[in-house]
Parts: C-alpha cells; sequence; structure tokens
C-alpha cells in the first residue's frame, strides 16, 4: 500500500473519531478542521510502525488530544471568543446517541467527559484509556464513576443501565 493509499485508509477509518474528539475539546468547527488536518498530517510525517490496528489507534487518538490541548493552550485561543455556539457543532455531528444525553456530556469538566467519551461513545476499556490518557487505571476508574455519578445527577437514575 502505498503512503498516499495508506493516509486515505487511515483517515476514511479514523477521520470520524478525530472530528468527535476535536468537537469536544475545542466546540468549534474551524477550530476542528485545522487538528483534523495537523493530526493526519502528523501521520503522514510519522515514521512508527504500528503493531497493530488498535495501537495506531490509539496513537491518532493520543496525538489529536495533544494537539487540541496545544491549541487551547495557545495565546490566541485564550484572548479570543468564538462566535459558533455548541449547539450548532452538535447538530452536525452523529454522535448516535440521544441528544439530551450528548449534550449533557459536553458539559462535564473535560478530564471528565474525554474518559466518559473514550469508553461510551468509542468504546474503549479503562485499560486502553488508562493508557491513552497517561493515567493510572485507578484513576481512570474514578474518573468514570465520578462522570457517571455527574451525569446521573443531571440526567436521572435510569440514564444508564449497568
Amino acid at each position: 500500500m502505498s503512503n498516499e493509499q495508506d493516509l486515505e485508509f487511515v483517515i476514511d477509518l479514523y477521520g470520524d473519531t478525530v472530528q468527535r474528539i476535536c468537537i469536544l475539546y475545542l466546540k468549534n468547527r474551524s477550530d476542528t478542521e485545522d487538528i483534523f488536518q495537523n493530526v493526519f498530517l502528523k501521520y503522514w510525517d510519522c515514521s512508527a510502525h504500528f503493531q497493530s490496528e488498535d495501537h495506531r489507534k490509539s496513537w491518532i487518538i493520543r496525538v489529536t488530544i495533544n494537539q487540541c490541548k496545544d491549541l487551547l493552550k495557545s495565546f490566541f485561543r485564550k484572548n479570543s471568543v468564538s462566535i459558533d455556539s455548541i449547539e450548532e457543532i452538535s447538530t452536525e455531528t452523529d454522535f448516535n446517541e440521544n441528544r439530551y444525553i450528548r449534550e449533557a456530556v459536553m458539559r462535564l469538566p473535560e478530564k471528565y467527559k474525554v474518559a466518559i467519551y473514550l469508553h461510551y461513545f468509542e468504546g474503549y476499556p479503562a485499560t486502553e484509556i488508562a493508557t491513552i490518557l497517561n493515567k493510572n487505571l485507578n484513576t481512570v476508574y474514578t474518573l468514570l464513576a465520578r462522570g457517571r455519578e455527574m451525569l446521573k445527577n443531571v440526567l436521572g437514575d435510569d440514564w444508564y443501565e449497568q
């Protein structure tokens, strides 16, 4: 497979995931598009050999999160106001979930939001989330439990059946 074919394959496979993670962090369509390009440019330039598809996906998610955090820490981002609203972004994206639940997840503090998103929307187990976020496994369990509790307070007891 040529580099271009590989890049197209990876964009087709993981492009939606990258966009959703960017929207969770940035809540802005134009910034999401910028980070999307940056992530796949980094992938294009990357010389790493991935052990598996899961390893490649984890790498892409990690790079996406880091790119989003870097943008959020930038001087420009701290000193400007976005004219895009979260409502416009959330209606453009299909999370295949109830809109009310999606909005509640989007309002969680960042550390809980990311853990909840990776677990429930991307299907990652806590062990892989710990690796992706560079956190202790017990910390991830705590983030998930606290995030669920916050959602339970907003959505009521029966939003999630265990």
